[in-house]
C-alpha cells in the first residue's frame, strides 16, 4: 500500500516531486510510525466490517481502528469479539488489500483470547491500542502482548491510548509520565505510537470543545500535550512517534465564531467551491488542529469519520519548501554546522538545531511524499476527496 495509492499513477505524477513510497504490514516500525497518518476508528460491533475495511482502504484509508471499548456498550463485548473473528476470517480469504489493523481491547486477558481465536486469520491484524495506559496497568497489556505475539508467531504491535485522569491530574502528572515512560522503553520495539485521549481528559472536568475551537485551545489539555511530548516525544532517541487528538465533528451545526480558513490558497478554479464544503462541514477547525498538531510534535491523527482522513493526509505531505531545507541541512559537507539561506531565500537553516527536524521531515517525505513547487494542500486535498 501506499499514501494516495488510491489515485491514478498519472495524478500522482502531477502533483509529487517525489512520490510516497509502498509499505506493508512487514515494513519496519520506525517507517510503519510515519505512515500510520490518519487512523480510522470503527465499532468492532459493525455487521458488515470487512467490506467497510476494503471500502476504506479504496478510499486512501493506510490504518484503521476495530474498537471493543468505549465505542460499544458493554453487554456488547461478547457478541463484538465474535464478530471480530468472523470479520477477521473473511478478510483473509479476499484478494483486497486492507489497511493496517488494530483492534482496540479492554482488558489485557482479551489480547491473548482474541489472538487465540483468531487462528490464521491473525495475518491480518497488525496489534492492538491499549486504553488508559499507566505503567502499572499498560505493563499488564505488554506482557499479554508479548504471550500472544510468541503463541503465533507473529509481530504484533502495540498502540498505548494516554488518557488517564492520573497523566491530567496536575500532583501526578510527572510520575505517571515517568512510569509510562519506563513501561514502553521496556518493549520499545513493539510500541509503534502512542495516541492521546482528549476526550477523556476532557471528561475529567466536564469539558467539550465545539467545532469552532481546536485541543489547544482548551489549555489544561494543550499542557498535557505539551507535557506528554516532552517526556515521550524527544528526537534524541528515546521518543516516540505521538498522534494527534480526535477530531469528534463530522456535521453541520450553528458556528459562533468566523470560519477559520483563509481564502486565499482557494481563489483558483472550483477551489472555493471545496472551502465552502469544508467550512459547511466544520472541518476548518480540523485543519488548524492539524497545522497545531504538527508544530507541537505530533504526527498522524486519530479519526472517527472517513471525511476526516483526506484533509489529515493531505497535510502530512511535504512541501518542496520543506524538502529543500531539509535536503540542504543534512548535506555531508554541512556535518560540521553552520547557518545558510534557504534555496527559498526567505529563512536561515541552522544545521546544528535544525537536524533533527531535517531527519525527521525526510522520514514523513518517504512516506507521504513531496509535492511539486507549485502544488499545495488544496490540489492534494480535492486529489484525495476525489473517489
Amino acid at each position: 500500500m501506499r499514501h494516495f495509492g488510491h489515485i491514478s499513477p498519472a495524478a500522482r505524477e502531477g502533483l509529487f516531486f517525489q512520490e510516497p513510497c509502498e509499505f506493508n504490514a512487514s515494513s519496519s516500525a520506525r517507517l510503519l510510525s510515519v505512515a500510520l497518518g490518519a487512523t480510522l476508528y470503527s465499532p468492532a460491533t459493525r455487521p458488515n466490517l470487512a467490506e467497510d475495511v476494503i471500502k476504506q482502504a479504496g478510499l486512501g484509508v493506510v490504518s484503521m481502528v476495530l474498537c471493543l471499548e468505549d465505542s460499544i456498550n458493554d453487554a456488547e463485548v461478547v457478541e463484538a469479539e465474535a464478530n471480530l473473528v468472523r470479520q477477521f476470517t473473511e478478510l483473509a480469504t479476499r484478494p483486497d488489500e486492507v489497511p493496517l489493523l488494530f483492534i482496540r481491547v479492554r482488558e489485557p486477558g482479551q489480547i491473548i483470547d482474541l489472538v487465540d481465536r483468531l487462528g490464521p486469520a491473525v495475518r491480518m491484524l497488525s496489534g492492538f491500542v491499549l486504553p488508559k495506559f499507566t505503567e502499572e496497568r499498560g505493563t499488564l497489556f505488554l506482557e499479554a502482548l508479548a504471550e500472544a505475539e510468541a503463541a503465533c508467531g507473529q509481530r504484533l504491535f502495540a498502540m498505548p491510548v494516554l488518557e488517564s485522569p492520573e497523566l491530567l491530574h496536575l500532583e501526578t502528572r510527572s510520575e505517571t509520565l515517568h512510569g509510562i515512560a519506563r513501561s514502553v522503553d521496556k518493549y520499545r520495539d513493539r510500541v509503534l505510537a502512542l495516541r492521546l485521549g482528549v476526550t477523556d481528559f476532557c471528561s475529567a472536568y466536564g469539558l467539550r470543545r465545539a467545532p469552532d475551537m481546536t485541543a489547544y485551545d482548551v489549555q489544561i489539555v494543550g499542557a498535557v500535550i505539551g507535557d506528554v511530548v516532552n517526556v515521550l516525544g524527544r528526537a534524541d532517541g528515546t521518543g516516540f512517534t505521538i498522534t494527534g487528538p480526535v477530531w469528534e465533528y463530522f456535521r453541520l451545526q450553528e458556528r459562533m465564531f468566523k470560519p477559520q480558513l483563509r481564502r486565499s490558497p482557494f481563489l483558483e478554479g472550483r477551489a472555493e467551491e471545496l472551502r465552502t464544503a469544508l467550512i459547511a462541514h466544520d472541518l476548518d477547525g480540523l485543519l488548524r488542529e492539524i497545522g497545531l498538531d504538527r508544530a507541537n510534535g505530533l504526527l498522524g491523527k486519530t479519526c472517527i469519520h472517513p471525511s476526516h482522513v483526506a484533509p489529515v493526509h493531505a497535510l502530512s505531505v511535504v512541501s518542496h519548501e520543506e524538502f529543500s531545507d531539509a535536503q540542504d541541512i543534512l548535506r555531508p559537507e554541512r556535518d560540521g554546522g553552520g547557518v545558510l539561506r534557504s534555496a527559498y531565500t526567505n529563512k536561515m537553516n541552522e544545521v546544528k538545531p535544525h537536524r533533527a527536524w531535517a531527519e525527521r521531515t525526510l522520514l514523513r517525505a518517504e512516506v507521504f511524499g513531496v509535492a511539486r513547487e507549485d502544488v499545495g494542500f488544496v490540489e492534494l486535498l480535492a486529489a484525495g476527496l476525489a473517489n
